[in-house]
């Protein structure tokens, strides 16, 4: 078992993380005076969780069977995610045509949240991989 389930440590640091930003993000917009609930920031903190925890989740499961093409998830993982954001976001970003910096930060703050979590404990999960015995 990956030391206390990787999985598990993951959505438990992810959700309250996220939920930290997301408030963090409506006070600045707050003290600027700005729209709270603008630029589709609720559904960006939302999809960007929930992917998050899909990709990872699928890298987890599948971590001993396809362990040498983790790389290759992980990036398809990333292009999901790009998918989500031109289907789901740009159509609405772009409609005056022009991103703002209040859109761009809707979207990129939980992304890149998400992305860096991602990348760190799918690392662990492959250096844990490395580092036990073969059965």
């Amino acid at each position: 078992m990956l030391k206390r389930n990787l999985f598990a440590r993951f959505i438990l640091l992810l959700l309250p993380l996220l939920l930290l930003a997301f408030v963090v993000h409506l006070v600045v917009l707050s003290s600027k005076d700005l729209p709270l609930f603008g630029n589709l920031i609720i559904r960006s903190y939302v999809i960007n969780g929930v992917l998050a925890i899909v990709i990872f989740g699928l890298l987890f499961r599948f971590r001993e069977r396809l362990k040498n093409q983790i790389g290759f998830l992980f990036m398809a993982g990333s292009l999901v995610k790009f998918v989500f954001f031109f289907v789901f976001f740009y159509p609405a970003y772009s409609r005056d045509g022009d991103m703002s910096g209040q859109e761009f930060a809707a979207f990129f703050v939980p992304y890149a949240i998400a992305l860096f979590l991602e990348t760190f404990y799918a690392s662990r999960m492959l250096k844990i991989l490395e580092e036990s015995p073969e059965d």
